[in-house]
């Protein structure tokens, strides 16, 4: 298969993809909005769980699992990165459908990572489950004190005592904790302070229900609280789980993140592009229908050049994410991290212009509730920073070029 190839199986899920979305996504985006904001917001949306048997009747469940994950085919769907890219792209294009199809964050890194690391009893127990959609997990990184960009400022620790270990820190952006139904979270923490600097830090699994383990307010962006799956900063006091819970070993953390964030980053760049999709289509149909000064939106140069260089530049951030898409798949995440690093970049960028060129033509409609483009903006916004700063993919990108042309960065 070539990087433009669509096999016929891909295809077949594309169509029907496609179909689900204009027969049951696009036509509840109120419905969905409307649940959300009657009663208790941060209780599970009845439109999603109606649409999930809906999904998995139509095969389009558990897409995301790539078979380095799932070698024996066990749990996904057998797609490669590559094939799931044009799909997790059609499911971008509404913030919430991903969870219709069982393909939402954080889940989707958290199942990779059971799948790749966790124990057979570590994976019947929390990885069978989420995969049947029956809970939802969080991801337990980022900390307020700390630039938690560099992960090796982490501060929370996990330390051994007996049969169990002792877990004490603040984390905030962990998000799905406001969801009911979040019954677990991957927590990052120090094992080893004294340790190399790659290899203080472990992951281990947290019931979410532990004594200690407490919500202590949901964030919002740009005034979006997300509900109900939502961001919530928490304290970790003296929480005590079995040492059983602990993934892969001590000191191994980094090496998971390495395995969890290079799928998860990816996944983010191939939704974003769809909403860049979604903002574009938008436009052309408002500049259609729109008159000013005599003569429709889209007869005015300004808006035509809008819709051109929206056009242009998904088309490259499309063919950036698949080449690296097709790296993961064929020479594996660690050597693909520079081209990973390059889409984490642009594609939260050219989302975030292509969206703001729709909310002008929208004009005071794009800044409002009546279209989805204020939220859009807002979650573009935010992967400028979630799983990893601009700044450091773009430093990335650098040292692996560097690398390439025999370049030290060293004296001496």
């Amino acid at each position: 298969m070539t990087l433009f190839d669509v096999s016929p199986r891909v295809r077949d899920l594309h169509g029907r993809l496609t179909a689900f979305m204009d027969a049951h996504i696009y036509p509840n985006e109120a419905e969905f909005h409307r649940q959300v904001n009657e009663g208790n917001r941060w209780e599970h949306v009845q439109l999603i769980e109606d649409l999930k048997p809906k999904a998995q009747a139509e095969g389009l469940w558990n897409l995301f699992l790539p078979p380095s994950s799932d070698p024996d085919g066990k749990y996904g769907g057998g797609l490669t990165n590559l094939e799931y890219a044009r799909l997790c792209e059609v499911m971008g294009q509404v913030w919430w459908a991903p969870e219709v199809f069982n393909c939402n964050a954080p889940d989707t890194g958290n199942m990779e990572v059971l799948a790749r690391y966790g124990t057979p009893e570590q994976k019947a127990q929390w990885l069978t489950p989420l995969l049947n959609g029956e809970i939802r997990s969080a991801f337990s990184m980022t900390e307020p004190e700390v630039a938690s960009s560099d992960a090796t400022n982490i501060q929370a620790s996990i330390v051994r005592d007996g049969d169990e270990y002792v877990i004490n820190g603040r984390k905030w952006w962990t998000s799905g904790a406001g969801d009911p139904r979040c019954t677990i979270s991957i927590f990052m923490g120090k094992t080893d302070p004294s340790a190399e600097r790659h290899l203080q830090q472990s992951m281990i699994l947290v019931p979410m229900d532990t004594p200690g383990v407490t919500t202590e307010r949901m964030m919002t962006v740009f005034g979006y609280d997300d509900a109900p799956h939502g961001h919530a900063e928490m304290t970790f006091e003296n929480v005590r789980v079995p040492a059983s819970n602990m993934l892969l070993g001590e000191g191994r953390g980094f090496e998971i993140a390495q395995g969890r964030l290079g799928p998860g980053r990816i996944h983010h760049c191939m939704r974003l592009i769809g909403q860049a999709e979604r903002a574009l289509g938008l436009m052309i149909e408002r500049s259609s229908q729109r008159v000013a000064f005599g003569k429709p939106l889209a007869g005015h140069q300004h808006v035509r050049e809008a819709i051109a260089h929206s056009r242009m530049e998904i088309d490259q951030a499309r063919l950036l994410t698949l080449q690296a898409a097709h790296m993961m798949d064929t020479v594996g995440n660690k050597e693909a991290r520079g081209q990973i690093a390059a889409i984490k970049v642009v594609a939260p960028n050219v989302a975030l212009k292509v969206i703001d060129r729709a909310i002008q033509v929208f004009g005071g409609a794009g800044v409002s509730q009546d279209t989805p483009l204020a939220m859009m903006y807002a979650q573009a916004r935010t992967l400028r920073l979630a799983d990893g700063p601009d700044i450091v993919h773009t430093e990335t990108v650098a040292k692996e070029e560097l690398r390439r042309h025999g370049v030290s960065m060293r004296r001496g």
